[in-house]
């Protein structure tokens, strides 16, 4: 937006304190221009984008004149901004105040190429990632300033750098806009790009008005009805200089989950006796030998027969030796060196989920433009959530456990097809977790004109996010039993005479579990920033500044069988479990939680209990405290080749990062905090150019370099010492150093008219810094370990090397790899409305390829730390609307990942795959335009193919966990006033 700056003396002070505050704020905003025209293109009624925020991205030319509204006009806003920008980008406008064009900001994003959605079990859009890299790698901004968030989902672990957008309602955004080619003014971090989301402001409508919206969902497995409403409301003076908006949302929602899960699978660990080596010391075979090759070895079948009902009804004799010449016997067909490679789940079990997903959010936003020379702005974010799922599963015990085989049936990956399994015997696995989660952000900022070619933008941010979440674990076993098994491919299932649903079953104690565990989270951000424009818009040289802080600290609490149980199993021993246990949902029982939790004194024992090295999510106890300064220049400017018009961004951004990193070390015993330091600085050029070849065309390319800091989970102390000499230790590693991506892309779009575009890029990324699991020889100093808390043993040792100044230890630690991790691919994509079928149709498509691999002197070991990218991507939608009714049919697709390194539960060759998977959605809705305040009555239903989440162990047949969401009907009005 081009501005005709009057300079008064108002101006001139507010320039020259501002201008003074720029030498220590932080790095430039691109906000306020993009606010400006998003406030021009709403109250014209245009379908004209707003521009994207650094001047070489102001309009260069207009989209063809259509009549546009709702999701067209979102569209034709995006299609406006990608062609306007300089550099790769890609943008999500909202159709209006309060109507986002998805319920889900992670699921819009997975509309745009190149950007892979990760979704919870319960089939919720979580977070993305960018161009084959993880979640981690993609920087997270609401208005230009850093997010970081303490929640995380039902099935994740959270223990790096990912955001969790579920937490921000999408009636809050007007857009989110995704850079996968940066410019010197974003702020560094997201070696993959930046996802920058908007909040909306009094200004984009620039009228007074109230906004509200009422729905209702039902999801099919939940089965209960979901509510949320949003009231937002703008006033604006009439001379249009000062404007407040205040927003609520309210949700209380439900989730319902079926599932399977397996923790991996196993095989039998034979005897001497049992593989049939004639002669052989008791025990078992020696490595080479025809049995338990492969590693795994979590199924121990019993030395001789046990004594209980199952194993007699089964036909076996009580005490009867279980050798080689029995289980050929038991399993006719097979060799005792296929029995000992059979395939099971480790722990086979059924899984259902269900609870509450309640958020209430608020967004306050001020905007003052006394003048044409100052625009002045105060955001104010606030969420929170309180989560509860009731989650059991029943667990056929394998890992461990004593199942004799009969009738067994493999198929040619050794994987059990089919079984009768004597001495079998289930445990229900009771979890009922509560989450308590708050994140709030105040953003205040403002731009400032002082001369005619000269503009500072400055902002400060602050955000605090924290979590609390228990989640005790009630475990008791069934009876033994003989019981059929079956794996039909998709997931196993048994027959057994047990009715596992029926609280007078038997259910003991014995090999029980009563563990009270909980989590606490929180994470802070703070920033300052500001940048100086000299010249117009489009021709300018940017000179920025940038402080900002990122604390984040995890601490598990964990009582795990120490205090808690033994009081819970004396107040409900074994002989008073079935009044506990209720019949379940999913044909298994469940635990009455509230009177056992009450009868056990459970608040008791989870508000006292120990701080742990870990939380049962996996995440390690500590954090990490951060303070990042940057600097940067920015050219933009454009010129003529040719006789066409080529814009123009370059620049270079300075970051260095001061890291204090902390956690628990126990030594001999004796727990402590300790504090390891580390420091870095990185350069990081950008450059970027668009040209317009033809009326209709451009061509764009662009060269950088991007970062993204390393993860906090791998430098987090954790000392151990592996043996008496204290020679090998394992601790993380302050010392790792940024993913430093470099980048290069090279693409261009054809502009058919109105929002329809055709557009190919092409980007290859190389980033160094990947890690691995490595030994560094350090100084023992180096650890910061006191001498004398080590053992009198360890200390001769040390000193027999030359004393602590001079003995050296060899650490295991996560090193940085001496390689380059290549991420080479290509996105297509087709946007193209059909108004000559049709008035109002049109399609969108897009598909993704990406191919990865490694160079290097350590690429062998950095190939095996690159998972869960999917290979290729495509989603299609086809929308249709007029000034009354849309409709838009969508199909989301991802070819499955390698989730995980092989080796996994001791088995060399096996892995977890994810497997394909698509989605279909449908929106639809209808606008009452002759009734007060233009009510908009919508129907949604997500997931209509009831399409699960599902992974495998080495074999398709072998699930690893599956999930079925279900799917969710939505029926809303919304309306304007």
């Amino acid at each position: 937006m081009q501005h005709q700056v009057k300079r008064t003396t108002l101006s001139r002070a507010l320039g020259l304190v501002l201008l003074g505050m720029a030498s220590s704020a932080a790095m430039a905003q691109q906000a306020q221009t993009e606010q400006a025209t998003q406030q021009e293109a709403n109250t014209a009624g245009q379908a004209q984008a707003p521009a994207q925020g650094d001047a070489a991205n102001q309009s260069v030319t207009d989209l063809d004149r259509v009549v546009a509204t709702g999701f067209r006009q979102s569209l034709e806003y995006s299609t406006q901004a990608k062609r306007d920008s300089t550099g790769f980008t890609d943008s999500i406008f909202a159709e209006d105040i309060g109507k986002f064009p998805d319920m889900n900001i992670a699921e819009s994003l997975a509309r745009i190429p190149g950007i892979q959605l990760n979704r919870d079990v319960n089939g919720e859009g979580l977070n993305v990632a960018i161009r084959g890299l993880p979640s981690s790698f993609t920087k997270t901004t609401i208005n230009g300033a850093s997010v970081a968030t303490a929640s995380i989902g039902l099935d994740a672990t959270n223990q790096n750098r990912e955001v969790d957008l579920n937490l921000f309602p999408t009636e809050f955004f007007s857009q989110v806009k995704v850079y996968k080619s940066p410019t010197a003014a974003l702020p560094e971090g997201g070696a993959a790009g930046v996802v920058d989301m908007r909040n909306v402001r009094p200004f984009d409508s620039g009228k007074t008005q109230v906004t509200y919206t009422l729905e209702a969902g039902y999801n099919d497995i939940a089965d209960k009805v979901a509510p949320r409403g949003t009231v937002i409301g703008s006033w604006v003076n009439d001379e249009g200089t000062f404007g407040v908006l205040g927003g609520i949302t309210s949700t209380r929602g439900h989730i319902g989950v079926e599932g399977y899960e397996t923790v991996g699978w196993t095989n039998p660990n034979l005897t001497n006796a049992q593989c049939g080596n004639g002669g052989a010391a008791a025990g078992f075979p020696a490595l080479g030998q025809p049995c338990n090759v492969t590693g795994g070895n979590g199924w121990r079948i019993p030395d001789t027969v046990p004594n209980n009902a199952s194993t007699i009804a089964a036909g076996l004799t009580p005490g009867q030796t279980i050798d080689a010449a029995l289980l050929q016997q038991l399993n006719p067909g097979l060799t005792t060196a296929q029995i000992g490679e059979a395939l099971i789940p480790r722990l086979g079990r059924p899984v259902h989920m269900s609870g509450d997903r309640d958020r209430d959010s608020f967004l306050g936003s001020v905007q003052w433009r006394p003048n044409e020379n100052i625009d002045m702005y105060m955001d104010v974010l606030y969420t929170k959530a309180k989560r509860t799922n009731d989650r059991i599963d029943m667990n056929l015990i394998g890992r461990n456990g004593g199942m004799i085989p009969i009738d067994m049936q493999l198929d040619a990956n050794n994987v059990v097809t089919s079984a009768t399994f004597t001495n079998a015997q289930f445990f229900l696995e009771a979890r009922p977790y509560t989450e308590d989660v708050q994140y709030w952000q105040v953003t205040p900022g403002g731009t400032f004109y002082f001369d005619e070619d000269v503009k500072l933008d400055v902002q400060g941010s602050y955000s605090r996010s924290w979590m609390r979440r228990d989640s005790p674990t009630i475990l008791f076993n069934s009876p033994f039993t003989t019981l059929q098994y079956t794996n039909n491919g998709d997931v196993p299932s048994w027959t057994t005479d047990l009715d596992l649903n029926d609280p007078n079953l038997g259910w003991t104690w014995t090999g029980g579990r009563v563990w009270a565990q909980n989590e606490k989270r929180v994470t802070e951000t703070k920033g300052l920033n500001a940048s100086l424009q000299l010249g117009d818009d489009r021709n300018n040289v940017t000179f920025g500044v940038a402080w900002d802080t990122n604390y984040r600290t995890i601490v598990g609490f964990g009582d795990t069988g120490t205090n808690w149980q033994p009081y819970a199993l004396a107040q409900v021993p074994s002989s008073a479990l079935p009044n506990y246990i209720t019949p379940g949902p999913f044909g298994f029982v469940t635990v009455d939680f509230d009177r056992f939790m009450r009868d056990t004194n459970y608040a008791y024992y989870r508000d006292t209990a120990g701080e742990a090295n870990g939380a049962n999510t996996g995440a390690p106890t500590g954090g990490f405290d951060e303070a990042n300064t940057a600097a940067f220049v920015m050219i933009n400017g454009e010129s003529e080749v040719w006789h066409r018009n080529m814009r123009y961004n370059m620049g270079v951004r300075y970051a260095s990062t001061d890291q204090d990193i902390s956690g628990p070390v126990t030594i001999n015993g004796v727990r402590n905090w300790q504090t390891l330091t580390g420091d870095y600085a990185e350069w990081l050029p950008s450059f970027s150019a668009a040209w317009d070849v033809a009326k209709d065309v451009v061509l764009r390319t662009s060269a950088s370099r991007t970062m993204t800091r390393p993860n906090p989970s791998s430098m987090l102390p954790a000392t151990t010492f592996t043996d008496i000499s204290a020679q090998v230790a394992n601790q993380g590693n302050p010392d790792l150093t940024p993913y430093i991506s470099t980048n290069f892309d090279i693409g261009g779009e054809w502009y058919t008219g109105g929002e329809g575009f055709v557009g190919l890029t092409l980007f290859n990324k190389r980033i160094e810094g990947y890690t691995y699991q490595g030994v560094t020889t350090r100084p023992f100093t180096d650890l910061g370990i006191p001498f004398d808390s080590l053992l009198a043993s360890q200390q001769q040792a040390i000193n027999s090397r030359g004393g602590p100044d001079v003995a050296t230890v060899n650490v295991q630690q996560q090193v940085n790899a001496d390689a380059e991790l290549e991420i080479r691919g290509w996105e297509l994509i087709w946007v193209q409305p059909l108004g000559m079928v049709l008035d109002g149709l049109g399609f969108m498509a897009n598909y993704s390829k990406l191919d990865i691999s490694t160079i290097g002197k350590d690429a062998k070991a950095l190939a095996g730390n690159v998972y869960g990218v999917a290979p290729s991507m495509w989603n299609a939608t086809v929308y249709w609307e007029n000034d009354v009714a849309q409709a838009r049919l969508s199909y989301n697709w991802q070819e499955g990942a390698v989730g995980t390194g092989p080796n996994q539960q001791g088995i060399p060759f096996a892995q977890i795959y994810g497997e394909d998977r698509g989605q279909l959605d449908l929106s639809t809705s209808y606008t009452l335009a002759n009734v007060w305040s233009k009510p908009q009555i919508y129907f949604n239903v997500t997931n209509i193919l009831g399409e699960e989440r599902r992974s495998f162990f080495a074999y398709d047949n072998a699930v690893n966990d599956m999930y079925d969401p279900g799917t969710t009907y939505t029926v809303g009005v919304r309306g304007t006033f």
